[in-house]
């Protein structure tokens, strides 16, 4: 459980704490709050004090026992913020990315399948040493965090044998953009797009590209990661958001779905990478 995690029940506990203070009728104590909602004792204090999750059914019956049941709208609103573990990348990256990318590839290794989309950049999961190297060095950057390039691209690198996987499946989308998309020099970004053509036809990794041309459903936005059907990475500026309510999983499963309607796949999607690397003008 990651603290920013523990930090937002903390903070519902104390919501509910409020509640039970200030009820309508008289302050409630804890043995009266449990007798009118027939739990035991333990758990109201369990739940005041960010040691144990509201279920959604507990809410309404929270607020409803407390006298004030429009509150349950607002509880229930904090309570959906935990389907999103925010884990925010000024503490994750305090002792550098080698830990991320360790943490992220333990779940690769827990997931059987792999939905991914990327918009301007190349995949971790596909990258280049070269690539992967000028990547973290951007962002160690822009996060101020220790530079552990080395160890980040090893650990990245050692990531990318379960693309060999047979029991294995990788469905991934990429923008047009992430083929042009100079984050690294021309010749870096070369060697890449080889990297990328000889991915095509891989048994475990189907790749699709959208083209700059194609006929769009929803705009092609920021990049997340579906594993399986029990996870979502989504990574933003501040933080990396672990999302794992059933409700957002098949919606990230739904807009994948919609953005594969827009990509190539095969001899197209290798010819729009080759004509990127042409275009380069590197030999």
């Amino acid at each position: 459980m990651t603290t920013d995690y523990q930090q937002a029940r903390e903070a519902l506990g104390v919501r509910l704490r409020e509640l039970r203070m200030s009820a309508p009728e008289g302050r409630l104590t804890g043995t009266q709050l449990a007798q009118l909602l027939g739990w035991p004792q333990p758990r109201i204090s369990k739940l005041e004090n960010g040691k144990q999750t509201a279920t959604p059914e507990d809410l309404p019956a929270w607020a409803d026992a407390t006298g004030q049941p429009e509150a349950y709208g607002e509880l229930l609103a904090r309570l959906r913020g935990f389907e999103s573990h925010i884990r925010s990348w000024r503490r994750q990256l305090a002792a550098g990315h080698q830990p991320v990318q360790q943490t992220i590839a333990a779940e690769y290794e827990r997931s059987a399948v792999v939905h991914g989309f990327e918009s301007v950049t190349v995949p971790g999961i596909l990258q280049t040493a070269d690539y992967a190297r000028h990547v973290f060095n951007r962002y160690a950057e822009l996060q101020r965090s220790p530079r552990d390039t080395e160890a980040a691209v090893r650990a990245r690198l050692k990531r990318q044998e379960l693309l060999y996987e047979a029991n294995r499946r990788f469905e991934i989308l990429i923008g047009e953009t992430a083929l042009r998309s100079l984050i690294c020099p021309p010749s870096v970004l070369a060697a890449q797009l080889d990297r990328l053509a000889g991915l095509i036809g891989l048994d475990t990794v189907r790749l699709g590209v959208i083209p700059f041309t194609a006929s769009l459903k929803i705009p092609p936005t920021g990049g997340f990661w579906v594993h399986d059907e029990r996870l979502v990475m989504v990574e933003v500026w501040h933080a990396e958001l672990w999302i794992d309510d059933s409700d957002s999983i098949a919606l990230y499963l739904r807009t994948w779905r919609t953005l594969r309607e827009s990509a190539v796949f095969g001899t197209d999607a290798q010819n729009l990478i080759s004509r990127a690397r042409r275009e380069l003008n590197v030999t």
